[in-house]
């Protein structure tokens, strides 16, 4: 195995869900879903090291997260290794800084652990393929995959591992907020109910009609009703986000997070809007674009 790359610093990106439909609950308990993701640039950091001693330290400075075998990042590098049959020789020292929201319903976790993945592969020398990645990526949860691939926006089916790239948002801005509690994603699905067993997807694909800046996507969230109902206040922000001129709003997968997408070429004044939102949220408030 070559010896020249002991250590890379990586970014694991957030995303939005531009669509999520839940079609159905399997036998396994899972769920079936079809929605389109997008990532975005907000990013957390990590600092990812090889070693040549077994076993896996973990560090996340100032977050309040574990730093152990509960942790998504660890059992990223844990499966990894396993995977990889490395872990006998070698081991892993990892430092996350967060800045994505946790719980957020903005993947952060999800694309921790899929950077990790993808950067020990690079430094193990592509022990595993992209397929075997993918496996293991969903094995980790339904988002990992997504963050596994180049990709900046997919739409994903199944539990998440059926991907096929659209086009990705452009010249727009996204506007995240976040109320700065937290929600279950097991307790959004546990709550939620299927009314219709014929529903179909509603899905646009902006390929097809040339528009990428926001408008052009049929934006809905089949958890947002679930999560509102428990937590209106999330309703209350979606208003204000559209008020300020925004061509969409939604709450990204199971919340609590609103974003609000702004056309370049809109008449609404996305910094103005996030400056009064800091007003009452803080730093849970972000300006972004999409990837």
């Amino acid at each position: 195995m070559a010896e020249s790359l002991q250590a890379l610093t990586v970014k694991a990106p957030a995303k939005v869900n531009l669509s999520l439909q839940i079609v159905e609950k399997r036998s396994d308990g899972y769920h079936e879903l079809d929605g389109v993701m997008q990532k975005l640039d907000l990013f957390d950091t990590l600092h990812i090291k090889r070693l040549h001693d077994p076993g896996i330290t973990l560090r996340c400075p100032d977050s309040g997260l574990p730093e152990d075998a509960s942790n998504l990042v660890y059992k990223a590098a844990a499966a990894y290794l396993q995977r990889a049959a490395l872990k006998k020789e070698y081991g892993v020292s990892l430092v996350l800084e967060k800045q994505i929201p946790t719980a957020a319903g903005l993947g952060g976790g999800s694309s921790d652990a899929g950077a990790v993945l993808r950067t020990l592969n690079q430094l193990f020398d592509s022990a595993l393929s992209q397929d075997e990645m993918l496996v293991l990526a969903k094995e980790l949860g339904a988002d990992v995959p997504f963050f596994v691939i180049s990709d900046t926006a997919v739409r994903a089916r199944g539990i998440g591992e059926h991907m096929d790239s659209v086009l990705s948002l452009s010249r727009c801005s996204i506007l995240l907020v976040n109320p700065g509690f937290s929600v279950s994603t097991a307790w959004a699905f546990k709550n939620f109910r299927l009314t219709r067993a014929d529903k179909v997807s509603n899905l646009f694909d902006s390929r097809k009609n040339g528009a990428s800046n926001g408008a052009g996507y049929e934006l809905f969230n089949d958890l947002e009703d679930v999560t509102i109902n428990r937590y209106p206040e999330i309703a209350e922000i979606k208003e204000r986000v559209l008020q300020a001129g925004a061509a969409g709003a939604l709450m990204s997968g199971s919340g609590p997070t609103v974003f609000g997408i702004f056309p370049d070429d809109c008449s609404g004044d996305v910094q103005q809007c996030a400056n009064q939102l800091r007003n009452r949220y803080g730093k849970g408030v972000f300006v972004t674009r999409p990837l």
